[in-house]
């Protein structure tokens, strides 16, 4: 008999990935906290997250507070995912971080996860494993999915994307119970494949530091999903563009497009009158990617079926457990 997770929990994971079981795209604007305002100049927190909304993000990460200046439309097309743990980067000791709320609180403001940062290797690493193991079991208790944002960080760690050191991290977050983990990119597809075939949870890479173009941004993303992970937690290099709603457009394609891109298949059937398929599009997205007359993509889209990597694409044990 097939074995299925509460049905609350498995819920809210498949409103997480509502817009395709491929992967998550996923924005967190919980900055603010640790560097300052994360909104644009001339908007507001509210119009970002319409812009995430309408780019077909998956979910946006915000502090409980935020939630207040975002109006509930906003979340007819995408997830919240509540943050719990915060810190300064004026602290004296910025990698501590400290809870600020709890589970429960989450699930009153309607989240649908929730997600905490652990630094393993700070001097605070006692309290955030602590933290984790703690909120992991009230996760458990009221079957809300937990995203885990671990990275190898503090005075003893000399490279924080020494592969054994995020695997370390990586591990940390899943035997704690964690259904999804944010980490940093390692320094290659090959060492990313190692990392994330060997998790049992789906690995989202995080954003990364600012970049100067957008197609660095989707080389980067395309270098993750190659790597074998279940998406991306992008935050400063969407909410800083010029147009975050259209670059967030674009990276929310390349992952939402990866399963058919992965079995070789052509993404949209060929022919001059082809039909798109929708169901990896949000129907909201206006400026869909062209198809040429034959039904492929033109010249500068690019498609993952071309990188030479393997991927763990639909076939990550720990997405099949998740989504199970």
């Amino acid at each position: 008999m097939t074995g299925f997770g509460h049905f609350a929990r498995s819920l809210r994971l498949r409103r997480l990935y509502r817009h395709s079981t491929a992967g998550l795209m996923i924005t967190p604007l919980d900055h603010s906290i640790s560097d300052g305002p994360v909104v644009p100049r001339g908007t507001t927190l509210d119009q970002l997250a319409g812009q995430l909304a309408a780019g077909g993000a998956d979910a946006v990460v915000v502090h409980k507070g935020s939630v207040r200046h975002i109006s509930p439309e906003r979340f007819a097309a995408m997830s919240l995912i509540i943050h719990l743990n915060a810190s300064t980067s004026q602290a004296h000791d910025p990698d501590a971080k400290y809870v600020v709320t709890e589970v429960e609180e989450a699930l009153r403001l309607g989240a649908d996860a929730v997600s905490v940062h652990v630094n393993v290797g700070s001097d605070d690493e006692r309290q955030q494993i602590g933290d984790l193991g703690r909120i992991a079991d009230a996760c458990d208790r009221w079957n809300l999915p937990l995203l885990a944002m671990v990275y190898p960080r503090g005075p003893r760690v000399a490279d924080p994307r020494d592969p054994q050191l995020v695997a370390h991290a990586v591990t940390v977050a899943s035997d704690l119970g964690a259904d999804l983990v944010k980490t940093v990119f390692l320094g290659s597809t090959a060492e990313m494949l190692d990392l994330t075939a060997a998790c049992p949870v789906p690995v989202l890479v995080a954003g990364g530091p600012a970049m100067p173009t957008e197609e660095d941004v989707l080389a980067y993303v395309r270098d993750a999903l190659a790597g074998g992970a279940g998406g991306v937690a992008m935050g400063r290099n969407i909410f800083r563009a010029a147009d975050p709603r259209r670059l967030a457009a674009k990276v929310a394609r390349l992952i939402h497009h990866f399963p058919e891109q992965h079995f070789g298949a052509v993404a949209f059937p060929a022919g001059a009158g082809a039909h798109r398929d929708e169901r990896l599009t949000p129907d909201h997205l206006d400026d869909p990617a062209p198809l040429t007359a034959s039904g492929a993509f033109p010249e500068n889209t690019h498609h993952l079926s071309d990188l030479s990597h393997p991927t763990g694409g639909p076939h990550h044990d720990g997405r099949k457990t998740v989504l199970a």
